[in-house]
């Protein structure tokens, strides 16, 4: 398809890959989306459901639902946590954790409508409270996220995440109270710029997302690979 990167195309589903600064879906008037730039490309009576989503400046694996009954079932297994997603990220200052060793988040977390960006509970000690379910009356719930640091290069490190719930600007808010925010994400404290074509871009990209086929049941495994401006853009950290 013209200008769109298809990674999977099925008749239950089509996988793309998401260049930052363009937003998945239910974008501003005037604005171009992911899911319009779909739209266009596809019968008018067809059905195009959006399934899973990503922030604008954030690359990387999406997917979007051919039928109903398809859009229901992946929905199911994005709420009860039966999709596998993964993603990279390089961050500035120091990772909080042993190079190649996983450790779990398990963080206290909120929205802030007015500043339109994510909370996290933080502690008499400065550093974030585990998080637990999300009590009547209040918006603070649970992230869950396992992370570790493949690699580490000045005041920049290579980190991998695997996101266990699926809250919104988690990983973002996440990484920045622990220490390490995104290159580029000024919106949780970035210093170092990070810019693609469109000026609107961070570094984390949605790498990888597994789940079951809707009608068959078998697992489907999609990647996406790191974009190209991420390799010019730090040229000398290691890559897969």
């Amino acid at each position: 398809m013209n200008e769109l990167n298809v990674l999977l195309d099925d008749n239950e589903f089509i996988v793309l890959d998401k260049p930052a600064g363009l937003p998945t879906a239910n974008a501003a008037r005037g604005v171009e989306s992911l899911y319009a730039k779909l739209r266009l490309r596809v019968d008018a009576a067809a059905f195009i459901g959006v399934v899973s989503r990503l922030d604008q400046p954030v690359s990387g694996v999406v997917i979007f639902a051919k039928t109903r009954s398809a859009a229901a079932c992946l929905a199911e297994q994005f709420r009860e946590r039966q999709v596998t997603k993964e993603y990279i990220a390089v961050v500035e200052k120091r990772f909080p954790g042993p190079l190649g060793k996983w450790t779990i988040w398990q963080d206290a977390i909120g929205w802030d409508e007015t500043a339109r960006r994510a909370t996290l509970k933080l502690g008499d000690d400065g550093y974030p409270q585990t998080g637990q379910r999300k009590t009547a009356g209040s918006n603070v719930t649970s992230a869950v996220t396992r992370a570790r640091v493949n690699n580490r290069l000045g005041e920049v490190s290579l980190v991998e995440l695997q996101p266990q719930t699926g809250r919104r600007h988690q990983l973002r808010a996440q990484l920045a109270a622990h220490g390490c925010p995104i290159v580029g994400d000024r919106l949780y404290g970035s210093r170092l710029p990070f810019f693609n074509e469109g000026g609107n871009a961070i570094a984390l990209h949605s790498s990888r997302l597994s789940f079951k086929h809707p009608l068959t049941g078998k697992q489907c495994t999609v990647s996406a690979t790191i974009p190209g401006a991420w390799k010019k853009r730090f040229p000398q950290l290691v890559w897969e």
